[in-house]
């Protein structure tokens, strides 16, 4: 089996590391008793699901990698992506329905298999290990005047657990109002997804929000911390603080093409698990390379090893317009002002163009000696083709006050400066 091997510097480094942490090895702090089992045997639509998004979250990633700087940072949450796009999914009809779902890789999923197993996934992340933290938010915020159907409300509701609110968009407060709701969802970690002013023609946002905090099992020693180097993607070197840990036992396996390792949180329900290449195949091949069943292997090939480990701490935030990613998955038609379908979400909505004008996801994510904090936020813009009639007598106008019913005209006037006396 060849393993990765270390420069001459990281080697000494690695070495000063061992002797530290021989030397004074702080006391871990009370063990959190492992998570060995689901609380319950899940569903076979729920199975279907958690393998639909693990197929959806490599589609995913693949094609956001593919359109990237080489040189650039990504972070993305897939499960973010799909519970938007699952609400929006909830509004479509006809060949809408089967293509967004053939994208989300759900196809085979009857639709309301497809909302119930989303309502347990829900459920089930946000309840399992409680160490950790993951609350998942959904909400859905429309135009004043464009009614929603009032099943596609109670399935988004029940199904995603959905804030279902109508806003006057022409107002900035409702820009704020709807940011206040991503910042109070994400803990601060992300600030805003809607930009004011609202374009005239956006008719709703469905939003889903995920937040994650979680401190590892085992804990990393900040007094171990030491700046290193990280050899980025084009040769150059970077300057990174390392965090560092010896002596403890990790899942881990080895290839000649990668190295895997996980860095289980709390009570070993969620994980970290850090995939690192072979420096002859590099990142972009390893991304390629992921599929449902390469990931598998990857997951059946760890076992328990005693390492060394170190890793950077790092912070980074990403934003990415997913319209072209999500196009390329299959979606195109949800794009499509004049084949779009989402008449379960508005009963006029063919006669409307309604559509999906933007998707976009922000995320953030912190990795440091205690664990790990992140979030990410993800926003589906429906809008029509042309605005709705606006009348705003912002210039001279002539009034008149009747009764409709005779015709009777009681009073008219002409307002050339309504700010005189």
């Amino acid at each position: 089996m060849r393993h990765l091997t270390l420069s001459g510097s990281a080697s000494r480094l690695l070495a000063a590391v061992v002797l530290l942490a021989a030397c004074d090895s702080p006391a871990d702090p009370q063990p959190v008793p492992q998570i060995e089992s689901l609380p319950r045997a899940l569903t076979d639509a729920e199975v279907g699901l958690i393998g639909a998004g693990e197929a959806f979250a490599f589609d995913f990633l693949e094609k956001i990698v593919r359109g990237e700087d080489s040189g650039a940072n990504i972070f993305v949450s897939p499960l973010s992506a799909s519970m938007a796009l699952g609400m929006t999914l909830a509004g479509a009809e006809a060949g809408t329905f089967d293509a967004m779902r053939a994208a989300l890789r759900l196809d085979g999923l009857p639709r309301e298999e497809i909302g119930n197993s989303y309502r347990s996934l829900i459920d089930l992340l946000s309840g399992l290990d409680t160490t950790v933290r993951v609350e998942i938010g959904n909400s859905v915020w429309h135009r004043a005047g464009f009614t929603l159907e009032p099943d596609y409300v109670a399935e988004v509701e029940r199904d995603f657990l959905a804030r279902v609110e109508g806003l006057d968009f022409s107002d900035p407060a409702a820009a704020d109002l709807i940011n206040g709701w991503v910042r109070e969802s994400t803990d601060g970690l992300i600030d805003a997804i809607v930009d004011p002013p609202i374009d005239p023609l956006t008719m709703a946002f469905l939003i889903n929000a995920i937040y994650f905090e979680g401190q590892w099992t085992t804990r990393f020693d900040p007094a171990l911390t030491r700046p290193g180097d990280f050899r980025r993607s084009d040769g150059s070197m970077a300057a990174v603080p390392f965090m560092w840990m010896s002596d403890h036992e990790f899942p881990f396996s080895a290839t000649p093409d990668y190295q895997a390792i996980e860095l289980p949180y709390g009570g070993q329900a969620f994980a970290m698990t850090v995939l690192l290449p072979s420096e002859d195949a590099g990142i972009d091949a390893l991304v390629e390379s992921l599929d449902t069943e390469t990931w598998a292997g990857i997951i059946a090939g760890l076992r328990d090893t005693e390492l060394l480990v170190g890793i950077p701490k790092f912070s980074l935030e990403y934003e990415k317009s997913l319209n072209e990613v999500l196009e390329a998955l299959g979606m195109e038609v949800a794009f499509d002002e004049t084949a779009a379908d989402f008449s379960r979400m508005h009963r006029d909505a063919l006669d409307m163009g309604l559509h999906i004008s933007r998707v976009k996801q922000k995320a953030f994510v912190e990795v440091d000696e205690e664990g790990t904090r992140a979030a990410a936020v993800t926003s589906v813009e429906v809008g029509v083709t042309s605005a709705p009639p606006t009348f705003v007598a912002d210039r001279p106008f002539v009034f008149a006050i009747r009764e409709r019913l005779s015709g009777a005209l009681l009073f008219m006037g002409v307002v050339r400066d309504p700010s005189a006396d």
